[in-house]
C-alpha cells in the first residue's frame, strides 16, 4: 500500500513538474510582455498548484488551503516578489465567455468557504474603483490565463489563475517603481500583440474586476461576483 501511495505521489509530482516548465517556458521563452512574471520565474519565485475543475466547490477548499500555506511563507517586508498560480490542465477548449463564467464561479466558490473578514484596504463592492479580491483577509490581484484567450500575454499552455497579492503593487509605489514596471509591460504588450490590453486600467480608474478574466468586455458588463455579509 505504502509502495503504490508513493507511487502515485511520485507521478503527481512529475506531472506538476512538467506543468510548471510548460509554463515556465511560456513566461520566459516568449517574450510574454509581464516583466514580473518574468521575474518570479526566473527567480523561482511561484507557488505553482495542479486542480482538477475549475469552478467547483471542492477545488476551492483545496486552493483556500494552498493558499493558506502560501500566505504563511510570505516575507510582507521584503520587496522580492512570490506569485500563487492555480491551473487545471483538464479543462479544455473553453471560450472566453465560458473560461469568464467559470473564473467567477471559482471566485464565488472561494469567497463562501472563506471565514475571514474582507482587506479593509480594498472594497468588495465589484462596482467600486477600489474593489480587489481578498481570500484569507489578503487583497488579490487575479489574472485570468487560458490557451483561447483572446490575448497572447494571456494565451497560456493551460487554464490557469495566478493570484498576486496587491501588497505586491502597493510595494512598487512605495519603491518608486509601479509607473517604470506598468509602462514597460504595456510596451512589450504592444511588441506582442500590436496593442495594448484595452481592460487594462490602474488600481482606482474602475473595478478591476473588469480585469480578471482577460475578455473585453463593454461598459454593461455586469460583475457576477455577490459578497457575502460578514
Amino acid at each position: 500500500m505504502d509502495n503504490e501511495v508513493k507511487t502515485e505521489s511520485e507521478q503527481d509530482q512529475k506531472t506538476t513538474n512538467s506543468l510548471y516548465a510548460d509554463f515556465e517556458k511560456f513566461i520566459l521563452e516568449n517574450n510574454h510582455p509581464c516583466v514580473m512574471a518574468q521575474s518570479v520565474f526566473t527567480q523561482r519565485q511561484v507557488d505553482f498548484h495542479v486542480y482538477e475543475k475549475l469552478g467547483s466547490r471542492s477545488v476551492a477548499q483545496s486552493i483556500l488551503k494552498d493558499l493558506r500555506r502560501y500566505l504563511d511563507s510570505y516575507d510582507f517586508e521584503t520587496n522580492d516578489f512570490f506569485t500563487f498560480i492555480a491551473v487545471f490542465p483538464n479543462v479544455k477548449n473553453l471560450s472566453e465567455k465560458q473560461f469568464e463564467e467559470l473564473l467567477w464561479k471559482q471566485l464565488q466558490y472561494l469567497h463562501e468557504f472563506d471565514n475571514q473578514p474582507w482587506d479593509p484596504n480594498v472594497d468588495r463592492d465589484v462596482e467600486s474603483k477600489n474593489f480587489s479580491f481578498s481570500l484569507l483577509g489578503k487583497s488579490f490581484y487575479l489574472v485570468g490565463m487560458h490557451p483561447n484567450s483572446s490575448r497572447m500575454a494571456r494565451r497560456s499552455p493551460v487554464t490557469a489563475m495566478v493570484f498576486n497579492l496587491h501588497a505586491q503593487f502597493e510595494k512598487l509605489r512605495e519603491m518608486g517603481a509601479y509607473h517604470n514596471v506598468r509602462d514597460k509591460i504595456r510596451e512589450r504588450d504592444v511588441e506582442l500583440q500590436g496593442s495594448v490590453n484595452p481592460m487594462l486600467e490602474d488600481f482606482g480608474e474602475s473595478s478591476e474586476a473588469r480585469q480578471y478574466s482577460g475578455r473585453e468586455v463593454d461598459a454593461n458588463w455586469k460583475c457576477p461576483f455577490h459578497a457575502k455579509s460578514f
